[in-house]
């Protein structure tokens, strides 16, 4: 069969290095479900450690044979901290990476280098053959004016190289679908991927909402209020949702569906299980 939906997922690391082991029996969960990439984020909360980004998207490339995307914030990083770090990917053989602004960190001091994503994708660009995804808002960054300026940053970066973009979760599939019309009018062509996160408490939904400044819809609201005093009911009611939400993407051409798991190998197996086919079409069985 040939695959024409991209299928893929984000881990992020441990904080302590006798962790590392917990995300190796991830990944071993997860092997059969023949991701196309595994993204593995840097930091949380501005954070300038790493923490163990490199070791866990080498271990992804050569243990499990799966292509990894590195995540690299630059907000408070200097030009030589930036290219010290595309170093220690080289050495490595890692070439795919997630170029970031990133979270400001009021304990740290803003970078002189880079204000903006775009600046690190042209840094990045410059310095080395590597493969540069960029991060895209279906419901405009939350710190865009509006709409338009947030597309017209979003060109800026895709022309100083940027290959392909994830975007941040949404839960309203006609926001994603008036993004990517809006990206076309623009003269946006690099392939779109959706960023979809199954919800399974509603501690998490919420806390990441006010983060990120995505919308809960009506629809959602009644699931969380519905099973709020019931985890296991929530847990399957969020999973049944984001399957909802892929089966309607596949069905109207999405580039491809990144699953945001939060670390959880049951919710990538689980929606893979009951989305598996949709992500293949029957030509040259």
């Amino acid at each position: 069969m040939n695959k024409n939906t991209s299928f893929s997922f984000e881990l992020f690391p441990p904080r302590v290095n006798e962790e590392l082991r917990n995300i190796d029996e991830i990944l071993e969960n997860l092997k059969d479900l023949n991701a196309d990439f595994i993204s593995v984020t840097f930091g949380a909360g501005g954070s300038k450690k790493s923490n163990f980004t490199l070791d866990i998207a080498q271990l992804i490339e050569q243990k499990y044979q799966t292509k990894s995307i590195v995540h690299l914030p630059c907000i408070h990083f200097s030009k030589e901290e930036i290219a010290k770090f595309l170093t220690h990917c080289k050495d490595r053989n890692l070439k795919n990476i997630l170029a970031l602004r990133g979270d400001m960190s009021k304990d740290l001091k803003a970078s002189k280098d880079f204000s903006y994503a775009s600046d690190l994708v042209e840094f990045i660009k410059q310095n080395g053959d590597f493969n540069i995804f960029g991060a895209c808002y279906p419901e405009t960054h939350n710190e865009s004016k509006n709409c338009i300026e947030d597309i017209h940053n979003l060109k800026i970066k895709v022309d100083k190289g940027a290959d392909k973009l994830i975007t941040q979760l949404f839960f309203d599939n006609n926001d994603f679908y008036n993004f990517k019309q809006n990206c076309a009018l623009s003269g946006i062509k690099a392939p779109i991927y959706a960023g979809i996160m199954p919800i399974t408490n509603k501690r998490q939904i919420l806390k990441i909402t006010q983060l990120c400044g995505a919308k809960l819809p009506p629809k959602f609201l009644k699931i969380l209020e519905k099973y709020k005093h019931n985890d296991k009911a929530l847990a399957d009611a969020g999973i049944a949702y984001a399957v909802d939400q892929i089966v309607d993407l596949i069905t109207n051409g999405v580039d491809g569906i990144h699953l945001y798991i939060m670390n959880k190998a049951y919710v990538a197996r689980r929606i893979y299980e009951a989305t598996y086919s949709l992500f293949y079409d029957k030509i040259g069985a």
